[in-house]
C-alpha cells in the first residue's frame, strides 16, 4: 500500500507515468522535462503552469529536480518491473518479494538482498527471473542444462555427462562455454573494427589533403580573380580617358571651325552696316545729282549676289561647322568593352599570361576588335578545348555570294567573291532572282557580330549593305536600302556618297578615300555601321534598329566590279 502511494506521488500530471528526469518550475510543481516542454511550446499568448494555471511573464528556465530524480532512480530500482511477470524470490517465505534474478545452479529466484549474498563463483550462472525452464532443461533427463559439449556442440545435463553418450568429449561449463564464445565474438568484432578503424583513418587523411588542395586552389583563384578586376579596372580607366580625350578633341574642333565661321560671319555683318549706313545717307541728302556724283551706287544697290549668298546660306547645312560623331564614340566604347572581355577571356582560359602589366589605350579610329566576347568557361575545361574555342573566336567567315539571287546583268566569279556587271546573262528566272543587277551572300546571320569588307576601285557606281531575305526580288523597291527591309551605302556618281534606309538619304560630308569599305554587323545590339578603310579607319554611319530576320550581305552594282575580301566573326 506504501508502495503504491508512493508511486503516485511520483506521478507526471502530463504523462501519468513516474517522473522522467523531472524538472521544477517556479511555483513549485514538476513535471517530466520533455512533457512541460511540450505543454509550454503550445501555449500562446504567454506561459503558465498545467497544473496550478500561474502565469509567467516569460518562458521559464527549467531546472533539473535532483532530489526528485534519486527518489525515482531508487523507487524504480526497488520496484523492478519483474514484479508483474509473477516471479518471486524462493527464499522469501513470509513476504512475496518480487525476484530479480535466477540462479541456474541453485534452482532458485532471488531478490535484492538474497543476490547481495549470493555466491558469485562462475558456475552461478545467473538469469533473468522466469517460471518457465523447460526451455533450459534437457529433453531427455528433465535437468537444468550446465555443460556445454565443444564435439557436438550441443548442451548436456550432469546425467549427460555422466552416461556415455559424451564419454571422452570436452565438456564445459556455460560459463566457460559462454565466455569462450564471447571472446570469439568479441576477437571477430575486434577485427572488424580494427579494418573499419583503418579504413575511417585512410579516408581521414584522404578529406584533409582534399582539403588542403580545395584550400591552395582557393587561394590561387583569389589571387588570379583579384588581379583580373585589377587588370580589368586598369583598363576600364584607360578606355574612359581615351574616350574622354577624344570627345574633348571633338569639341575643340568644332569649337575651332565654329570661332572660324563666327568671325567670318562678324566680318560679313560688319560689311553689311557699312553699306547700310552708306545708303541711309544717300536717302538722306536732297541732291541726288550730287550723290550720284560721289557715289557709284551699282555696287550698293546691287542685290543679285546678296539673292545668290542667302540661296546658298539656306542650301548649307545647320551643322557646317560639325558636331560631335556620337554614334562612333558608342559604338567605340561598345567595341571597347568587348575588347576587353575578349582578351581577358581568351589570356585566362588558353594558359597566356591574364595579366600584363602594359598600359592599353584605346584610338576612337582605330580599327573594331576581331573578337567577340565569349561567355567565362568552366574553370575545369581543359586547355585544348579553351584553345578550340579561341581559334573559332578568331576564325574567318567566308562571305560568299549567292549565284542563285545574282540578276541577269552580274556575272559571279567562280570562287563567288566577286560581281562585274556585264551583258545579260542565261540565267533561268527563279523566284529568289533579282530583277536589278543584285545579289545576296548565302549565308544568313541570326546573331553575334561580324564584319566584311568589300573592295570598290572597279566600279564608281555601287551600293553595299544588309538586307533581310524576304525583301522583294522584282518589282518596285527591291534596291538596298529603298525598302524597310535593307540598310545600305552608296555612291552615286563624283565621289558623293550617301548611306540610305527605307528610301531615305543621308548625305555623307567628305569623301572615300580608300579602295575599301567595310560594314560591321551587332545583331543583338541592333547596329549596322559603315567605315571608310584609310588609315585611321573612319567610322562613316551607324543605322540602329532592332532585327527581326536573319541578315544577308547585299551588293549592288551600276558598272564594273566589287569583289568580297572576306569576313570575320567579332
Amino acid at each position: 500500500m506504501a508502495s503504491a502511494d508512493l508511486r503516485k506521488e511520483l506521478e507526471c500530471s502530463v504523462c501519468l507515468s513516474t517522473y522522467t528526469d523531472p524538472v521544477t518550475l517556479k511555483c513549485g510543481h514538476n513535471f517530466c522535462r520533455s512533457c512541460i516542454r511540450r505543454v509550454l511550446d503550445t501555449q500562446e499568448g504567454g506561459c503558465s503552469c498545467p497544473e496550478c494555471r500561474e502565469k509567467f511573464p516569460t518562458r521559464p528556465v527549467l531546472h533539473r529536480n535532483i532530489t526528485l530524480c534519486n527518489i525515482v532512480e531508487n523507487f524504480l530500482s526497488a520496484q523492478p518491473d519483474q514484479e508483474s511477470s509473477g516471479v518471486y524470490c524462493t527464499h522469501c517465505i513470509h513476504t512475496p518479494v518480487p525476484a530479480v534474478k535466477f540462479c541456474l545452479h541453485c534452482e532458485a529466484s532471488l531478490c535484492d538482498n538474497h543476490l547481495r549474498v549470493h555466491s558469485k563463483s562462475p558456475e552461478h550462472i545467473l538469469c533473468d527471473p522466469t517460471t518457465s525452464l523447460e526451455n533450459r532443461k534437457c529433453p531427455i533427463h528433465k535437468q537444468l542444462l550446465k555443460y556445454y559439449c565443444t564435439e557436438d556442440g550441443v548442451y548436456i545435463c550432469v546425467s549427460c555427462r555422466l552416461d556415455g553418450a559424451h564419454q571422452g568429449h570436452k565438456v564445459e561449463t556455460l560459463y566457460e562455454a559462454s565466455e569462450s564464445e564471447m571472446k570469439k565474438k568479441l576477437k571477430n568484432v575486434l577485427q572488424k573494427l580494427t579494418t573499419e578503424s583503418e579504413e575511417t583513418e585512410k579516408r581521414l587523411q584522404r578529406l584533409q589533403e582534399h582539403r588542403r588542395q580545395v584550400q591552395s586552389k582557393a587561394y590561387d583563384e583569389t589571387e588570379s580573380i583579384t588581379a583580373l578586376f585589377t587588370d580589368l579596372r586598369r583598363r576600364l580607366d584607360d578606355l574612359e580617358k581615351s574616350i574622354l580625350s577624344e570627345i574633348s578633341r571633338q569639341v575643340e574642333r568644332v569649337a575651332l571651325s565654329l570661332s572660324d565661321m563666327s568671325q567670318k560671319l562678324d566680318i560679313k555683318k560688319d560689311e553689311l552696316f557699312r553699306k547700310m549706313g552708306r545708303i541711309e545717307e544717300l536717302c538722306h541728302m536732297t541732291d541726288l545729282l550730287t550723290a550720284i556724283q560721289e557715289s557709284d551706287t551699282r555696287d550698293l544697290c546691287d542685290t543679285k549676289n546678296g539673292d545668290e549668298d542667302r540661296e546658298s546660306r539656306d542650301n548649307e547645312p545647320l551643322y557646317d561647322a560639325g558636331d560631335l560623331d556620337v554614334e562612333g564614340i558608342l559604338h567605340t566604347l561598345h567595341t571597347g568593352l568587348s575588347d576587353i572581355m575578349s582578351e581577358v577571356n581568351v589570356q585566362k582560359y588558353t594558359g597566356t599570361h591574364v595579366y600584363p602589366h602594359s598600359t592599353t589605350t584605346v584610338d576612337v579610329n582605330a580599327e573594331p576588335s576581331r573578337r567577340r566576347p565569349q561567355p567565362i568557361p568552366s574553370i575545369k575545361r581543359s586547355h585544348r578545348q579553351a584553345g578550340q574555342q579561341a581559334s573559332r573566336m578568331a576564325g574567318l567567315t567566308d562571305i560568299l555570294l549567292d549565284v542563285n539571287t545574282a540578276g541577269n546583268g552580274l556575272q559571279i566569279s567562280e570562287d563567288r567573291r566577286t560581281a562585274t556587271r556585264s551583258s545579260d546573262q542565261d540565267v533561268p528566272d527563279t523566284p529568289s532572282r533579282f530583277q536589278c543587277n543584285q545579289v545576296l551572300s548565302s549565308q544568313g546571320f541570326s546573331s553575334g557580330r561580324l564584319y566584311w569588307e568589300v573592295d570598290v576601285t572597279g566600279s564608281a557606281y555601287w551600293t553595299v549593305g544588309m538586307c533581310y531575305p524576304t525583301m522583294e526580288r522584282k518589282g518596285g523597291n527591291l534596291w538596298i536600302g529603298s525598302n524597310d527591309k535593307s540598310w545600305g551605302f552608296e555612291r552615286i556618281g563624283n565621289n558623293q556618297h550617301s548611306v540610305v534606309h527605307d528610301n531615305n538619304r543621308i548625305r555623307l560630308q567628305g569623301i572615300v578615300s580608300s579602295n575599301k569599305v567595310r560594314v560591321d554587323l551587332d545583331y543583338e545590339a541592333g547596329w549596322i555601321s559603315f567605315y571608310d578603310m584609310c588609315v585611321p579607319i573612319r567610322h562613316l554611319h551607324t543605322f540602329t534598329t532592332t532585327f527581326t530576320e536573319p541578315l544577308h550581305a547585299g551588293l549592288w552594282l551600276g558598272g564594273g566590279s566589287l569583289k568580297v575580301c572576306g569576313g570575320n566573326h567579332l
